[in-house]
């Protein structure tokens, strides 16, 4: 998805749409609270305020003064005082941004906003926005949804990728490779553990078969340590438990 991302219609009939927090929907906001995130150790109360906070990488206390409002809607408003400051390249990265924060929001959430967005089935996610038109979708005088949707196209990449086979490896957020991708003057680290598979070899019988055979011949002609030292001397021997074969151990 790019800056040249073409605007959409939607059915308000036919998609899943939230415009404030407190709605059934209201969870999927970047302003919604209940989803507090930790990144690089830093206890940031929403999603909105981590997005925002990513426009200053290299002015950490810029970062620390948005990140540490208890209203996303404030942690905005700090943003905007300073966005002369916003990383140059801002127009080119903010979409891959979002989309990690998204993920940094499921990974850390994984029950919770991760049933929420399965609830939402298979059908848009549309953000109704009447002032921005680029995150979300504004109501046109047809009554339908109209604008680029960019954060419900985004969510709904999320769900999709969610809902497919191999989807636990959400729960491991890698940092964006884009320069300066710092939080509090350090890099931003990775969010959550890699998954590790770990998988049972199986062995076809065939396989099994030919080993086992191959022991057995081994077995049969290699000379014992008697026949190469010659006979011993006569000791009475002791009972002992029976070795198990080794073809049993494949």
């Amino acid at each position: 998805m790019s800056a040249s991302v073409s605007y959409r219609v939607y059915d308000p009939s036919a998609c899943v749409s939230f415009c404030k927090t407190r709605e059934a929907f209201g969870g999927l906001s970047n302003m919604a609270a209940g989803f507090p995130l930790s990144v690089n150790g830093l206890h940031i109360l929403t999603s909105e305020a981590l997005y925002q906070a990513c426009r200053f990488p290299t002015l950490p206390e810029i970062q620390r003064e948005i990140i540490s409002q208890r209203s996303p809607m404030t942690a905005k408003m700090k943003s905007k005082r300073h966005r002369p400051n916003t990383r140059p390249d801002w127009d080119e990265v903010r979409v891959n941004v979002m989309r990690w924060c998204l993920r940094a929001k499921l990974a850390e959430h994984w029950d919770r906003f991760g049933d929420l967005l399965r609830s939402t089935r298979d059908g848009p996610i549309v953000e109704i926005s009447r002032r921005d038109p680029f995150w979300g979708a504004q109501p046109a005088p047809d009554g339908t949804l109209v604008s680029l949707n960019v954060l419900g196209r985004l969510l709904r990449q999320l769900r999709d990728r969610l809902n497919e086979p191999g989807s636990e490896e959400l729960r491991y957020v890698e940092p964006l490779p884009i320069l300066d991708f710092l939080l509090d003057g350090r890099p931003i680290g990775a969010i959550g553990q890699p998954l590790i598979i770990s998988e049972e070899v199986s062995v076809p019988e065939t396989i099994k078969s030919l080993m086992r055979s191959s022991l057995r011949s081994e077995a049969d002609s290699t000379p014992t340590s008697a026949a190469v030292a010659g006979p011993r001397p006569h000791r009475t021997r002791k009972s002992s438990t029976k070795a198990e074969p080794a073809a049993r151990l494949l």
